[in-house]
C-alpha cells in the first residue's frame, strides 16, 4: 500500500514525505477468516513497541483511527490499524455485523501476529480502543497478560444501559418483535435485517442516534470510502449482553488509561468513571468536555498527545518490561 493512498483516506492533512514511519498492508487469520489491515513501521534498525488498534461501531481502519495510528507511529512505536471482521476490507459473513466476542479474539489474534513479527518486541505491546472496541480492549487488557499498556477512549460500557436510555419504553415491544422476526428469519436461512448505523431523521431506527454522530459519520465516509452507513439488526442484540466494567478489575498490573468526554450523549460518562472505579491501579483518567465525538475533531490535539505519553511510558521507556 502507497503512502499516499493511506493519507488521501485516513490522513488527509499529511503528506507522505513528512513520515516517519513505513506503511505495509497486512493480512493475519482470526476466527477462520482474513482480517487486513495496514502497518505503520518507524524507521529504526531494532525491534519497536507496537499497538493494536480497530475502529468503534460500524467504522473502517481508514478512518479517525488513523489520525491516532499516525500519532503514535510518529512517535517510534509501531501501530497495526486493521478493520473489524465483517467491515471494509476484511472478510466474514455476514457484512456488517459488530459481533463483540468475534471482535475481541481479532484484538488477541492482532497481538500474536505483532508478537510473530521479527521487527517488532512482543514484550512491549499494547491497545487502543476507542467507542465500541474502547469496550472491546478493556476485556482484552484483563485477560490477555501479552498486553502492557491500554488506552480506553469513550468506551461502551453497558449494552443493557445502553438499550434502556436510547429507547423509549412504549417503543420497546414493536423493537423487541424486530429482534424476534429477525432470529427466525436467519433461523430458516434468510438474509439477516439491517439498520442504519446513523439518520438525520429523528424517527429513523439507527444505532448510534443524534446529529452529532450523523455529521460525524457523513464526514467520514467523504474520505473513508469503504464505510457503509449500515449494520445488521443482531448488532444491537449481541451488544445488549456485554457489560465491560465488569473487567476493569483485574486489569492491573496493566497500565489503564480511560479518556471520558463528560458531554457524551452515546455513552454515559458516569458509567465509564463507575467502571474506572473499579480498576486498580496503576491507571489515569483523562475528563474532556464535547460530545462523543469530540475526541476525533476539536479534542484530538490534547486526547492524541496524553495518548501517546501513556504508551511511551509504559511501552516504550522499558515499564513494561517490569510486568514480566
Amino acid at each position: 500500500m502507497s503512502s499516499a493512498s493511506v493519507l488521501s483516506e485516513g490522513n488527509p492533512s499529511r503528506e507522505p514525505n513528512e513520515l516517519s514511519y513505513d506503511l505495509e498492508r497486512v493480512a493475519f487469520p482470526s476466527c477462520g477468516v482474513t482480517l487486513c489491515g495496514v502497518l505503520l513501521r518507524p524507521r529504526v534498525p531494532e525491534p519497536t513497541a507496537a499497538i493494536a488498534i480497530a475502529p468503534g461501531m460500524s467504522g473502517v481502519k481508514e478512518g479517525s483511527i488513523m489520525k491516532f495510528a499516525d500519532r503514535f507511529a510518529s512517535a517510534a512505536m509501531a501501530v497495526l490499524a486493521y478493520d473489524n471482521i465483517n467491515f471494509g476490507e476484511s472478510d466474514g459473513q455476514p457484512r456488517q455485523e459488530a459481533d463483540p466476542m468475534l471482535q475481541r479474539r481479532g484484538y488477541r489474534d492482532a497481538i500474536t501476529y505483532l508478537a510473530l513479527r521479527n521487527d517488532i518486541d512482543a514484550s512491549r505491546i499494547g491497545v487502543f480502543g476507542t467507542s465500541y472496541s474502547g469496550g472491546h480492549v478493556l476485556e482484552v487488557a484483563a485477560h490477555d497478560r501479552r498486553v502492557k499498556c491500554v488506552v480506553s477512549q469513550i468506551p461502551a460500557i453497558s449494552g443493557f444501559e445502553a438499550f434502556r436510555r436510547a429507547v423509549r419504553p412504549d417503543h420497546r415491544p414493536a423493537f423487541l418483535k424486530m429482534l424476534d422476526q429477525d432470529r427466525e428469519r436467519r433461523f430458516h436461512g434468510g438474509e439477516p435485517a439491517t439498520i442504519k448505523a446513523v439518520s438525520d431523521v429523528t424517527t429513523d431506527l439507527c444505532i448510534m442516534p443524534g446529529d452529532a454522530a450523523y455529521r460525524y459519520f457523513m464526514e467520514q465516509g467523504r474520505f473513508a470510502s469503504r464505510w457503509r452507513n449500515e449494520v445488521t439488526l443482531r448488532s444491537v442484540d449481541l451488544w445488549w449482553g456485554i457489560d465491560n466494567a465488569s473487567y476493569t478489575p483485574w486489569i492491573s498490573p496493566t497500565p489503564l488509561l480511560m479518556i471520558v468526554a463528560l458531554g457524551d450523549e452515546l455513552v454515559p460518562p458516569e458509567l465509564s468513571l463507575d467502571a474506572l472505579s473499579r480498576a486498580r491501579e496503576p491507571k489515569k483518567l483523562l475528563m474532556i468536555p464535547g460530545d462523543h465525538f469530540s475526541p476525533y475533531s476539536e479534542h484530538f490535539p490534547h486526547v492524541s498527545a496524553e495518548a501517546t505519553e501513556w504508551f511511551l511510558r509504559h511501552l516504550a521507556v522499558g515499564g513494561a518490561r517490569a510486568l514480566g
